[in-house]
């Protein structure tokens, strides 16, 4: 129930339109971030009451996935907020009016993108649930509805996850909706952008289940620690260094 709770309350602060969100308050982006990180407690507690060495390993090797992982993710999100200076969601998508930020910050949104895959446990990163290693890893002894669970907390981070992508670097809503229909239509084609969005990252997801094989659990952490941690620190200190450099920081 942890799990799932928590990966259903991140659609509070997203917004599906202007002034189309349950909670639009200036720091949506902590709250996203919070939430993700207190969702790895359902993994930790299920591997731990199953009351098996096998399941308890399986979820530490989880926990410790998904907490290496968060570095990488938080790094990409803070590089956003330096170039936009806020941390309303709402108004990060406002920026993006002229040029995504796909764009600018293309090696940041291919680092925030192989985080979001470790952060949900998708292929190449699912080690959380690989049937080869530690029988089915922290979900052994759980069947029936509390497997449900797992599984509809997995898919919706998934679709969460796809649609903060969306939002953080494909404008999220941003559209001209003018262009097609009355400003009075009652056809809000800026949520039905954002769908189209998340439905294409979606598609990645899917897309690199098909194409990669799963990586070794050393080699996750290696590639985590030794790889990819490096490069997001260098690209966080050339962001800001490239704003002042150009003056053009928003701060």
């Amino acid at each position: 129930m942890v799990t799932l709770i928590f990966s259903l309350l991140g659609w509070g602060v997203i917004p599906l339109g202007p002034g189309l969100a349950l909670s639009d308050f200036s720091l949506g982006i902590l709250y996203s971030l919070a939430l993700s990180s207190i969702g790895v407690y359902g993994i930790l507690f299920a591997g731990w009451s199953a009351n098996s060495k096998y399941a308890f390993l399986g979820s530490l090797r989880s926990t410790a996935q998904m907490i290496s992982y968060e570095l990488i993710y938080s790094a990409a999100v803070l590089a956003v907020i330096l170039l936009c200076g806020t941390f309303n969601i709402t108004e990060i998508i406002e920026a993006q009016q002229s040029v995504w930020y796909i764009v600018p910050l293309l090696p940041i949104f291919i680092l925030f993108f192989i985080s979001a895959l470790a952060e949900t446990n998708r292929t190449p990163f699912d080690l959380p649930e690989a049937e080869s290693e530690l029988v089915a890893g922290f979900m052994t002894e759980h069947s029936g509805m509390i497997f449900v669970f797992f599984f509809l907390a997995e898919y919706g981070s998934i679709v969460l996850m796809s649609t903060f992508t969306a939002i953080l670097f494909l404008g999220g809503y941003n559209m001209s909706p003018q262009v097609l229909f009355a400003e009075d239509s009652f056809i809000n084609l800026q949520s039905i952008a954002l769908a189209v969005k998340a439905v294409l990252i979606m598609f990645l997801f899917v897309w690199i289940r098909a194409t990669l094989p799963r990586m070794r659990y050393d080699g996750l952490m290696t590639f985590c620690w030794t790889g990819m941690l490096p490069v997001a620190i260098a690209l966080l200190i050339l962001v800001p260094s490239l704003l002042i450099a150009f003056d053009i920081s928003p701060y």
